[in-house]
């Protein structure tokens, strides 16, 4: 990785994570503390993570709305 790291095209390829949903998924999981699912059953665990979802897009519309 590091020497992926040291090149021009490793670079840019490495920069774009930051632009996609990677973000998202640590600020889920460091600043809200989301780190496993507590239900069973995909169909819960789906429920589940709409919460999580909604949760973190009220968080963001809040941010964004008192700045």
């Amino acid at each position: 990785m590091r020497a992926k790291l040291q090149t021009d095209a490793g670079r840019a390829l490495y920069a774009k994570r930051r632009k996609t949903s990677e973000p998202v998924f640590g600020i889920i999981r460091q600043a809200m503390g989301f780190r496993q699912f507590l239900l069973r059953g995909l169909h819960k665990i789906d429920g589940e993570w709409l919460l999580v979802c909604l949760a973190y897009n009220v968080r963001r519309l809040f941010a964004l709305s008192a700045a």
